[in-house]
């Protein structure tokens, strides 16, 4: 059974969604396992895709599984970093396989838009512990972040079994991180500012990733 959470800053009231599937004229309800009844019964306004529309929660998780990409995402958050919840939204929209989450447990999830239902999430207490679990893993470990030593980013092929890992903002990247990378890359830059937002910095490594790995014929 689906509750809607009503107002705020949730996957809900996104836009105007899709009423009942009947007053839809959708004609008679689908005995379809992956929809959701009362989802059917009383419309779905949810931030989802069209071809997810009045699905459960579960049957979509189930069906990204089957899709994600062998690209993972760590971010360190040893102080209270608020990119967080951007960076798990955009993760779920390139069905990154996992975001690991390095330090504080607790996170500003309202970034995230309610993305967090659908992405899968891991907790390392060190970077330490997420080098190893990576190497374990056979994920290729490559930071970003603008230091001294980094190469360009739109001037290297990413690693397709990759880590990407990104510092909180202010600080960057951890000297484990940086010691734990088979590389370090860095984003282009031409203004003023001496960094890009973690968030937004998260988002064009991963966008570069797909450009190189993913099969583009699959996306929405």
């Amino acid at each position: 059974m689906t509750e809607n959470p009503g107002p705020g800053p949730t996957e809900w009231g996104e836009g105007p969604g899709v009423g009942p599937w009947v007053e839809e004229g959708l004609g008679e309800l689908p005995d379809d396992p992956r929809y959701d009844r009362e989802l059917l019964r009383t419309g779905d306004t949810r931030n989802v895709v069209d071809a997810y529309r009045y699905w459960t929660r579960e049957a979509i998780v189930a069906d990204i599984d089957r899709r994600r990409h062998p690209l993972h995402i760590a971010i360190e958050n040893f102080g209270n970093d608020a990119n967080i919840g951007g960076v798990v939204r955009t993760a779920n929209a390139f069905a990154v396989d996992t975001v690991h989450i390095v330090g504080r447990r607790r996170w500003n999830r309202r970034g995230a838009m309610v993305t967090d239902r659908y992405q899968r999430l891991r907790h390392h207490d060190t970077t330490a512990a997420l080098i190893d679990v990576a190497r374990e893993a056979g994920l290729t470990v490559v930071a970003v972040d603008n230091v001294p030593g980094s190469v360009r980013l739109e001037e290297v092929a990413l690693p397709r079994e990759c880590l990407l890992i990104f510092g909180q903002e202010g600080p960057g990247i951890t000297d484990d991180a940086k010691a734990g990378a088979r590389m370090t890359v860095s984003i282009a830059a031409f203004g003023s500012t001496r960094s890009i937002n973690a968030a937004v910095a998260a988002g064009i490594a991963m966008h570069t990733w797909i450009v190189q790995h993913a099969d583009l014929g699959s996306a929405w």
